[in-house]
């Protein structure tokens, strides 16, 4: 072999070992977190607190949702953020904790006596939402959505 051809295969290997290392260094970052701001309408009233859950597939509709968050209620809106939220796809629930209990209260029916509400407004036909129904997209480094709460009982 020559020394030119020693030479190219070479700086071959170091520039295509280099850009295999970059590659594998931009492959396993780790992706910057979100903050999710979460606007919550039609909030009732000043008792108690607006409490948002960002939940995967797994934990949708339950107590586990990984990323949580609450503010002070106030008529009309609250904007609740959620620090930290890795970039993927989640559904937001949320729900107008007036007594502060930090549990959704029902009547005998099974019926939110409390406001309720979850990402996308999704609907909610005869029973919860579905996760697809609700499902949005976290990318970083802000992510901004709505919803509004829903008072299932009167008044």
């Amino acid at each position: 072999m020559t020394i030119l051809r020693q030479f190219r295969t070479a700086r071959n290997a170091m520039v295509g070992g280099a850009l295999a290392a970059l590659a594998f260094g931009l492959a396993t970052a780790p992706a910057i977190a979100a903050d999710l701001a979460i606007t919550v309408a039609n909030v009732a009233n000043a008792q108690g607190k607006v409490l948002v859950a960002v939940c995967t597939p797994e934990t949708f509709l339950g107590p586990n949702c990984p990323y949580t968050a609450a503010e002070p209620a106030r008529p009309g809106s609250v904007t609740v953020v959620v620090h930290k939220v890795p970039p993927g796809t989640y559904a937001v629930q949320s729900f107008h904790d007036e007594n502060q209990n930090l549990e959704l209260d029902r009547n005998f029916l099974g019926l939110p006596k409390e406001g309720v509400g979850f990402s996308n407004d999704a609907p909610m036909r005869f029973g919860p939402p579905r996760y697809a129904d609700a499902a949005l997209t976290v990318a970083e480094p802000v992510a901004r959505t709505t919803l509004t709460l829903r008072y299932l009982i009167e008044r």
